[in-house]
Parts: structure tokens; C-alpha cells; sequence
């Protein structure tokens, strides 16, 4: 198998290097259905009971060889998150992507609740650290490399460009009132899911770093304020749970738009081979542009 990556990776891409990394691993590739298409496709494989992660560049490796680290620490550690299958070594690495392999968690489509989320990040954050190394948070790595490589108008991205370098001037001025520590990196509803049993567990641990505590409490925050997605008593009960309301924070709004430009670059990888993801970026742009209302952004 060749390790140079595929010039493009859709859906089809995705499922045909899912299938190579099946065999590699001794799995069966039965009744296969992508979840979502990011920075990872994630399928469900054999009737989810197993969910499987494609890494959409080979650039991904060094990120998921550290979910896999993580994965093994938590689990060491006892706390409830994503469990890996399969006696193979993952990654398994196809024409450079890496791919990996996860117990299922019932149909993939129960949350916790949101109290239950507070509580739980407030133990992630309480764990003794790893003893191996987390990277420093850096958001806007991400944003330029999806920016170079995103199918978008030119004007498009020369706004986000621009945007891009007004809010890191403003993120570097930022202070932070909670200690820095590990941070998950991606917290929020979609990742905090209920196992067969019923019992929340946190899945997507690719983007654990090291940084200010907040960051992880900001996606529960806009999910209520900007986007209408949580109610005010479900987001009363997260900060209930975790024990500290980031919206009081002086540095909210500043940290909200960086999370706003994240959701809105990570939308754009799709433009190019999704017409409704490249609308849908559009749509968003222009909102960020005017300062006009979250609330009509569609999830992906």
C-alpha cells in the first residue's frame, strides 16, 4: 500500500482507506456508515459496535498517535472515555492516514446531560496530569492550515485570514482566572455520549493539550448564548456541575469569537466536495461579518 495521501478525501476516499485499515487490523469492514466528515470521517462499523476514525491528512499522525496515549491513560485511570478495540497497533497508518479504532456506545446518539458534562470535565481537569507530554493549545495552527487548503472563494478567505490575525492579537492579551492544565480540547454535547449501560462517557480525544481551563468550558457556553442549542437552565446546570460560569469572565467574548472561527473553518475542509458546507460557510461568513445573530447556523 502506497503512503502517499489521496489528493482528495471524501466520503468515498474515507470509506475505501477504512476498509484497507480493517483488514490491516483483523476487523471486519460489515454495514458501514460515516457519522461526519471533518478533520476525521468517522464511521460506525458492524452496527456501531465498533466506530472508526479516518484522518483526513497525513499530517494528522502525530495527533492520533497522542489519542492513543491518552486513550491508554484514561483508561489506566478509570475514567469514563473512549476505549480502543482490536489486539493491532493503532494507528493503522493507509496511503498516510491514520485510522483507529473505538468501542461503540450504543447507537451513538444518547448525551449526557449537561450537569453530567460539567462534572465530568471538572474531574478531567482534577486528574493528575499524564507522564508523557502535551503540546501548548495553539487554535490558530488549525485555522491557517485549513485556510491553505479549503476550497473557498478568495474573498472568503482573505476575511478569515484577516479575522484570523485580529484575534490572536486579541488572544495573547487575554487573562485567564482558572489554572492551566490538560484540557480535552473539544468539549462539548456531540462528544460526551451514553455507553449501552447508560453511562456518559467522553469520546474524541485527539485534541487533548495543554492551556487555559477555559477553553474547554466555551463550547457549552456558545451552544446556549449564540446558538440557542442548550437552554438557559441546561447551561445553569453545566456551570453548576463544573462549578465555574465562563460567561462572567472578562475574556469571554474574545475566546467565543476564536471558538466561532474554529467551527467556521472547520466547516470550510467540506466546501470543495459539499455544495450545502460551502453555502453554509458563506452564510456564516457573512454573519460574522455584521455581527448579525448565530442563531440560523446549521450543525454539521
Amino acid at each position: 500500500m502506497t503512503t502517499s495521501e489521496r489528493s482528495t478525501f471524501d466520503a468515498r476516499a474515507a470509506e475505501d482507506i477504512l476498509r484497507a485499515a480493517c483488514t490491516q487490523a483483523g476487523l471486519t469492514p460489515d454495514r458501514v456508515e460515516m457519522l461526519r466528515l471533518g478533520d476525521h470521517a468517522v464511521f460506525r462499523v458492524d452496527d456501531g459496535r465498533v466506530v472508526s476514525r479516518v484522518g483526513r491528512h497525513a499530517d494528522r499522525l502525530p495527533s492520533v498517535r497522542r489519542e492513543v496515549a491518552v486513550a491508554k491513560w484514561l483508561a489506566a485511570e478509570g475514567y469514563p472515555s473512549a476505549r480502543l478495540v482490536t489486539e493491532a497497533e493503532q494507528p493503522v497508518v493507509v496511503e498516510g492516514h491514520p485510522v483507529t479504532f473505538w468501542e461503540g456506545l450504543a447507537d451513538g446518539e444518547k448525551y449526557a446531560s449537561t450537569r453530567e458534562m460539567g462534572e465530568l470535565l471538572r474531574r478531567l481537569h482534577r486528574l493528575e496530569p499524564p507522564q508523557f507530554s502535551l503540546p501548548d493549545l495553539r487554535p490558530f495552527d488549525k485555522v491557517e492550515q485549513r485556510l491553505r487548503r479549503a476550497v473557498i472563494r478568495a474573498e472568503t478567505r482573505a476575511y478569515l485570514a484577516g479575522l484570523t490575525g485580529e484575534l490572536a492579537a486579541a488572544y495573547e492579551e487575554l487573562g485567564f482566572v482558572l489554572a492551566p492544565g490538560h484540557l480535552h480540547g473539544d468539549f462539548n454535547i456531540g462528544n460526551v455520549l451514553r455507553d449501552a449501560e447508560g453511562h456518559p462517557k467522553v469520546i474524541d480525544l485527539d485534541g487533548f493539550a495543554t492551556g487555559p481551563r477555559e477553553w474547554d468550558l466555551m463550547q457549552t457556553a456558545m451552544y446556549y448564548d449564540s446558538f440557542g442549542w442548550h437552554t438557559e437552565a441546561e447551561y445553569a446546570d453545566f456551570a453548576e456541575g463544573y462549578g465555574f460560569d465562563v460567561r462572567q469572565w472578562s475574556g469571554y467574548t474574545v475566546l467565543r469569537s476564536v471558538r466561532e472561527l474554529l467551527m467556521v473553518t472547520w466547516l470550510a475542509q467540506n466546501a470543495g466536495t459539499n455544495p450545502r458546507a460551502a453555502d453554509e460557510v458563506e452564510k456564516r461568513v457573512e454573519t460574522l461579518r455584521s455581527g448579525g445573530s448565530r442563531r440560523d447556523w446549521a450543525p454539521f
